[in-house]
């Protein structure tokens, strides 16, 4: 640290650019219109100084740690110099530094004396940009052409004032304008009032002295995470996941990563992973290292600050035209889908080169879910929800948290009530599944249902899924999660269907989405008995899964652990006794 740095300086302005960063997402959740906002809480909030380096970030979600400043290098790329107080870049576009057409970011330069301070950064997922199907998010796109509404960066505020013909291609490209404009109208008004507060610490400290601050955060940030690195016994871990499909009927993908640490860096690579293919769940460049960064950062000390500085010491390797960096014009619009087995992947190499540091693959199918038509009033419904995890996953300590957050995600519930009002939608069963959750001395959380009747006369519904085939795994002899399963219910029949698809349904048609348990950790027959009695007696498990799968027999009338016939049933090793 630089002799004229002031640490407690430092930590005074470290923490109000977080808690800027954290009232822009207030702001956000307090006029927004959409419930993926409201209420699922996909969005980010973050400032960047004036060289677009991120120096803080709000409360939000992981995956966007890395993903800001691309689209912010996007727009400044493209308009170098030109900009002014009371300017906003909009920029959604994933090949230039963006996501996924729907994740709209914007950018509100904040000026003093004629010089840019900072960026104040905001990254929204809409409801809806157009595309073939509503939602944005079908996995059987083939080009980012059949996705929706791709914008450039933009200006969509410029010296104050909007840009009226930006907004207007906005307006008439979703399929429920009010909602969208809403939102984007939200994301504006949030930069506008973030750029008070910082004027505010600019009268506080100073131009000069408030971005030597921002520097010295960022820098400070690199030699934390060097020494964290450094720390860390140098080695390698090489890990494969896979996913189903590539969403069009062709796979499986497989996903690879080597994991290397030496000295004060660590270097990712993904070389061995399947090649680009069809489909749209491809994760560009800049979501892989967002992702990676993510992941890595689970096994940082928490109060690591969030900035450019932590991911310097970290190099992501994604071969030109593999699945996890797909050459233009690829389809990109499901990306969170395989972006969550970039997740997973990552966290697993991590496991294996630190063990005792990360818990087994965490549960869901990465559920994504639009339905969509008209009302008999012509009023148009379009209801999209994720639901990515359903609990973490078991180990390295404790068992995992049945239907809990998992870090590397942190989307929020989106309530039953509010899905009931909004939609013509019944929403039947919404609860943990039995025998799901995967065996090990510490139990995966367990799988989740969530089950559908449409009330309206016709729909479209589409999801976006996995974990059919390839389950979420365990670890040091944890076993995994139960596998996901969908079914469609007409008249009494019930009917299988893939994990990802675009179909329409009729009144009283039901739709049941069984999400993947999470993975086990550690020997099942190292389990405690009683804790397996107590999911016996909460239902979490059946007496013949608990004999089976962890060798405990419990009295069927009293739940109580047979200690015995235990003993002998855990020394006999597997197969359920009579």
């Amino acid at each position: 640290m630089a002799d004229d740095i002031d640490p407690i300086r430092l930590e005074l302005i470290k923490n109000s650019l977080v808690m800027i960063s954290d009232n822009l997402m207030v702001s956000v959740l307090r006029t927004s219109r959409s419930t993926l906002v409201k209420a699922n809480m996909d969005f980010s909030a973050s400032i960047c100084d004036a060289a677009g380096n991120m120096v803080g970030q709000g409360l939000a979600l992981p995956g966007h740690l890395g993903a800001t400043m691309p689209a912010l290098r996007g727009c400044l790329d493209y308009f170098e110099d030109d900009f002014e107080p009371g300017d906003i870049f909009a920029n959604n576009d994933p090949y230039a530094g963006g996501s996924h057409l729907n994740d709209i970011f914007m950018f509100k330069p904040v000026f003093r004396d004629g010089q840019c301070i900072c960026f104040l950064g905001l990254i929204l997922h809409h409801t809806d940009l157009g595309g073939r199907v509503a939602g944005g998010q079908a996995a059987d796109s083939d080009e980012i052409f059949q996705e929706g509404l791709r914008i450039p960066p933009s200006k969509i505020y410029q010296a104050g004032k909007p840009n009226d013909t930006l907004m207007r291609i906005i307006e008439h490209n979703t399929r429920v304008p009010d909602t969208v404009l809403g939102d984007v109208r939200a994301q504006i008004a949030a930069l506008n009032a973030g750029a008070i507060e910082i004027e505010k610490l600019v009268d506080l400290y100073g131009v000069t002295e408030l971005k030597k601050y921002m520097s010295e955060l960022v820098d400070y940030t690199e030699r934390l995470v060097r020494s964290y690195i450094r720390d860390l016994p140098d080695g390698e871990a090489e890990f494969t996941d896979w996913n189903d499909d590539d969403g069009v009927g062709g796979g499986p993908v497989k996903l690879h990563v080597k994991l290397t640490v030496k000295g004060d860096e660590i270097v990712a690579d993904f070389t061995g992973t399947s090649p680009q293919m069809g489909g749209a769940l491809h994760t560009n460049y800049w979501f892989t290292a967002s992702l990676t960064y993510a992941a890595l950062r689970a096994v940082m000390p928490p109060d690591t600050p969030n900035n450019a500085g932590f991911y310097r010491p970290i190099t992501v390797i994604a071969p030109e035209g593999s699945w996890v960096n797909p050459r233009f014009p690829a389809a990109l619009g499901a990306r969170g889908q395989g972006g969550y087995r970039v997740r997973t992947l990552v966290s697993g190499a991590i496991a294996k080169l630190m063990p005792g540091r990360m818990p087994a693959c965490p549960g869901g199918n990465e559920f994504g879910l639009s339905v969509t038509g008209l009302t008999p009033e012509r009023r148009r419904f379009l209801h999209v929800e994720f639901h990515n995890v359903t609990g973490r996953g078991g180990g390295p300590d404790a068992d995992g948290q049945d239907g809990g957050p998992y870090w590397l995600g942190n989307l929020s519930n989106t309530p039953v009530e509010v899905i009931e009002a909004e939609n013509p939608l019944l929403i039947e069963e919404y609860g943990f599944l039995p025998n799901t959750g995967g065996p090990g001395k510490y139990r995966g959380g367990l799988g989740v249902v969530r089950q559908y009747r449409l009330l309206n006369e016709t729909a479209i519904v589409q999801q976006r899924a996995d974990r059919h085939i390839y389950p979420c795994w365990g670890l040091f002899g944890g076993k995994p999660g139960a596998l996901s399963k969908s079914y469609f219910v007409k008249d009494g029949v019930r009917k299988a269907s893939p994990a990802k698809f675009v179909r329409s349904m009729v009144k009283d048609e039901i739709f049941r989405s069984e999400m993947a348990g999470s993975g086990g950790y550690g020997d099942p027959f190292e389990r405690d008995a009683d804790a397996v009695a107590e999911d016996v007696r909460q239902d979490k498990m059946s007496l013949a899964h608990a004999e089976e799968e962890y060798g405990v027999v419990i009295d069927p009338v009293t739940f109580a652990v047979d200690l015995e016939r235990t003993v002998e049933r855990r020394a006999a090793g597997g197969g359920a006794t009579q």
